[in-house]
Order: C-alpha cells, then structure tokens, then sequence
C-alpha cells in the first residue's frame, strides 16, 4: 500500500505532460510508450488495472483469421505483424501456439476453402509461424481424441499466439514499466470532472478507498477509460467522430479436458467462432458474441447454456461438462469502434477491434476507441506520435518501452538460479520449472528474488494451496505491484481465482498469511471484504473499473 498513497501525494504536486484515465491495455501501453520515452506521465483507473475488458480475454494474441472472411485484409496484414513482433519482443510470454479447427457438415465452406484462407492468413504474417495442414477426420481424431469427428468433414491446423500467464498480468506489466520510466499511478482513483484552465487540464479525482478528492493538472488527457470512454467524454464535453458499441463475451474455466498444448477451435451452431483455450491445469471454453447496450453485464444462465451445449456437440468427452464442472467465469464486453454517424448500421457481427484514436488539438484531447491485446504496442507508438503533434516535447523519441531484457541479463538470472539448484524447489505439481516462470513473470526483479530465496529457502514455499504462487512472489506485489484488495492480486496480478475454486481459495490456510504480507495491518479488513464478496461468477461480471 505504500507505493499507492506515495504516488496519490505525487498526483497533485506538479503539472504533468499527460493524464491517462484508465488502466486497461490501450491506457497501460500509452502511458509506457509516453513515460519510456521522456514525458511525464500520471495513470489513474477508477477500479484496478486491467479490471474491466482488459481480464476478460480469450488469451490470445492473433491476427484477426476471422477477418479474412469478411476481406478486410488491411487489419489481418497489421495484426499479423504486430503478433510477430508481440512474439519477438515477449518470448517468455507470447508464444506461438497451433490451432486445431474442425469444419462439420453443414458450415457454410467446405473444410478446403477455410484451408486454403489459413495459407493466404500464413503468408500475411510473412510465414513467421509454422505452416498450416490440411486433416481429415481421422488425422484430427489422431491429434485429439477428445474431438468427436463423427459429423467432421476435415479441418486443417495453422498457428496463431497465447498469453502464457492471464491477460490483466500482461497489462500490468506495462503499468509497472511505466512507473519503472518514472509515471506515477494510482488505481482506485475515480475521474469526476475534467475542465480546461487556459491551456492546462484540471481534472478532480477521487480516492475510492478513502474518499478523499484532489485535482490533477496535466497540458494533454487522453481517456483511455474503455468501454467508458463514451460516458467519460459526455462528463468533459468532448465530441468525437467515434463512439463504441457493445458486444458481450463469456467463458467458462474447467477442469482441464487435454494434456495437448494446442487450441481447438470449432465453429458454434450460430457460425461464429468457438475456442477450448488451454489454462495451466485448467481449460478456458468459450466465447459469446451478444450485443448489449451498456457495458456493464453478467454470465446469464443462457450465455452459459449456450457454450456448454456447443462444447459438448463436439467433443467425445466421457461425461458432457455441466455447471458444476465450472470452476470460474469470465464475462465481459468487448467495445467497438463505430463512426458516430452511419457507424451503427454495419453488420454487427462483421465489426473487428480496430482501434481508432479521435485528437481534438485545440483542447489538447485523445479518446482511444476499440482496441485488443494483439494492437498494444501501435496503439502505444500511435499515442506518442499523438501527444508529440499537440507540441509536448518527447525527450527519448527512439527509446524502446516494451520488451523483455536482453538475453545477458536472463543468462545471468538463469545462472544464479542453476548455482543455486533453484528448479529443484519447484512444487511437485507445478505445470513448469520454477526458473522458468520466475523469469517470465518477474523479468530482471526475479533476480532480487533469488537473494531474498537464498537468505531464506521459506520464499520459495506456495503459499495458496492448489497454486504456484510463492511467499517471495506475494512479498514482490506488497512492494511493486500495488494491491489495493485482495481481489487484486487473486484475479489480476495472478490467475488464482481462475484455475482455483472459490470454496479451496476460501478454505486454504494461506491465505490468512497472503493477506498478512500483502496488507500488514489491515489484513484482517481485505480479508472480510473478500470472503463478503459474492462467488466467483458474479466476482467476475461485476464492473469495476473504467479499463
């Protein structure tokens, strides 16, 4: 907590070059690319970073193959870049990943011609990945038993990418990196009211946790709120050419239903797109696709219908899954950018996450509108270029702001970590070396936590059963990763509350001892606040923040 109240005292101290209001991907990577390359920078989200669209993904980082259907060839051309270069820059974190997709009888192609569009998808994305493949039903039954190919016409295998730890992780990799740069952030941090001041922006924010209000003076706001950045601009009086509509996507986390590492993708019984997504020991299936007109939303008992109905028509599983197999759910919305004029009349369905970024230069102003995983570092880059245009300096305009540290500084950690016979430390049921995932998670801090596992061996004990989560990796988020509540760190700075049950999470031991390290002495308040808490399902769909 002290990293948090020490950056509300810095908010209002100074005039910063930039505000961002809110702490999901398209704010996260503005704010690192604008703090990597010189200009002060201050991040605030009214929930915690990555806590609205930003945690509800499907984990992957993808070209838009779904895009190549409705010819919008530009965006898949993008996107595949900038999943190569998601590939090249984090490859710990973003790896390649084969997807195996099945076409039944009755789908609107032929398995050749989705086969054929996978080749055209490959050479887009300049044959970074490894080649598609053409299967029949037999081949595919052979590569996962678990698929039923009694109504298989074929299918065909190609590549795309995934997030091995969660989503909101990811994200708040790029808030640290820019606290690293020098920004100072705050989640829990609500904006009321923005105004212009001659040439300055006041903005009056609040402290969810205390209450207490301040304003924030920066030369530029960038509203970065997500699904909010609509009801945010109406606040501040902005117009823009853009706005966004809504369409709503669930998943279900399960127990884990193949040991293979690979995506299975099917395609529902309405035509879209459907995934069964590995997740460490558990599985993610899903995902819906329903319009909604507002951006808050919950797991209704038909989204949940319709994805164990449409998983259980194509897999041979020995007992279909059913309510009670779902460990946790994940409902969000997924806003779209849409010109406000004309933009609504498009075919839903066909809409792709493009992003748009609306300046208004004579009040200083940049709404980031749509948006995905795959587009951060453009959006980043995009925003940089934005801010420099409205006449504030960029000190460092070549300076890289993403990326893992060079392959020295990860030899040197694996070094030590050998010296010291880390891996034989790990849990016996962990789903990877512990070097590995230190690494991964952790980059050159996972060096300062082999000291602290050195001096004391008790570090590198889980301390959540069911997890892999050690005591020295919950003294990390205490000191540097701002957890506000406890909900924080079990859903977003790690996946716990995804892949573990809320009945075990609630019954384990250790977690009285997380919320001592996390909290000190207001341990035992985070801690009731938790268990008051509804279970995970509505845990999940309740809005928290403007992400």
């Amino acid at each position: 907590m002290q990293l948090r109240q020490s950056n509300l005292c810095k908010l209002a101290d100074r005039c910063f070059d930039v505000l961002v209001v809110g702490g999901g991907i398209n704010g996260a990577s503005a704010a690192a690319a604008l703090s990597g390359k010189g200009v002060s920078v201050a991040l605030i989200d009214r929930g915690d970073f990555a806590g609205s669209t930003s945690m509800h993904s499907s984990n992957l980082v993808w070209g838009g193959i779904k895009y190549m259907e409705s010819g919008d060839f530009a965006l898949v051309r993008k996107l595949c870049r900038s999943r190569n270069h998601l590939i090249k820059s984090y490859p710990s974190t973003v790896q390649e990943i084969r997807f195996l997709t099945t076409i039944n009888r009755g789908f609107r192609h032929h398995p050749l011609v989705p086969w054929a569009g996978a080749w055209l998808y490959w050479l887009m994305g300049n044959a970074f990945t490894r080649r598609p493949l053409f299967l029949g039903p037999t081949a595919i039954k052979a590569r996962e038993s678990i698929i039923e190919v009694a109504s298989a016409l074929g299918g065909f295998e190609y590549s795309d990418a995934y997030l091995h730890d969660n989503d909101a992780r990811f994200v708040f990799n790029f808030v640290r990196g820019a606290m690293d740069f020098g920004a100072v952030a705050a989640n829990y941090v609500e904006c009321l009211a923005s105004r212009r001041d001659g040439d300055t922006w006041v903005s009056q924010v609040q402290d969810r946790m205390s209450g207490e209000t301040l304003e924030i003076r920066s030369r530029v706001l960038i509203n970065a709120a997500g699904p909010w950045v609509d009801h945010l601009n109406s606040q501040s009086g902005q117009s823009t050419e853009h706005q966004h509509v809504f369409s709503k996507g669930i998943h279900l986390v399960v127990p884990r239903l193949t040991r293979e590492r690979r995506v299975l993708a099917f395609f529902a019984d309405d035509g879209r797109p459907f995934f069964v997504i590995p997740m460490g020991p558990r599985t993610c299936i899903g995902t819906t696709d329903t319009r909604v007109e507002r951006p808050e939303v919950e797991a209704t008992d038909e989204d949940i219908r319709f994805v164990l109905d449409n998983i259980n028509k194509r897999l041979d599983l020995a007992t279909p899954l059913g309510k009670g197999d779902i460990i946790s759910t994940r409902c969000g919305v997924r806003p779209l950018a849409v010109k406000s004029r004309g933009g609504e009349g498009r075919d839903f369905l066909n809409l792709s996450r493009k992003h748009a970024i609306d300046l208004d230069a004579e009040r200083q102003h940049l709404s980031i509108f749509g948006g995905k995983l795959t587009d951060c570092l453009n959006v980043g880059e995009e925003v940089v270029e934005a801010v420099r245009g409205l006449g504030v300096e960029v000190p460092y305009p070549r300076q890289r702001w993403y990326g893992e540290p060079d392959a020295s500084v990860r030899e040197a950690f694996l070094h030590q970590a050998r010296l010291m016979n880390l891996d034989a430390m790990t849990a016996e049921n962990a789903s990877e070396p512990l070097s590995q995932r230190l690494w991964r998670r952790y980059g050159v801090q996972a060096i300062e936590m082999l000291e602290a596992i050195r001096e004391d061996e008790r570090q590198a004990e889980v301390l959540i059963e069911g997890t892999e989560y050690l005591r020295v990796e919950l003294e990390q988020a205490r000191r540097r990763e701002m957890v506000t509540r406890l909900e924080d760190f079990l859903r977003r700075r790690s996946k716990i509350s995804l892949v573990v049950s809320e009945a075990s999470i609630r019954e384990s031991p250790g977690l009285r001892e997380a919320c001592q390290i996390l909290f000190g002495e207001l341990a035992q308040q985070r801690l009731a606040e938790y268990l008051g808490e509804a279970p995970t399902e509505s845990r999940e769909a309740k809005v928290e923040s403007g992400s």
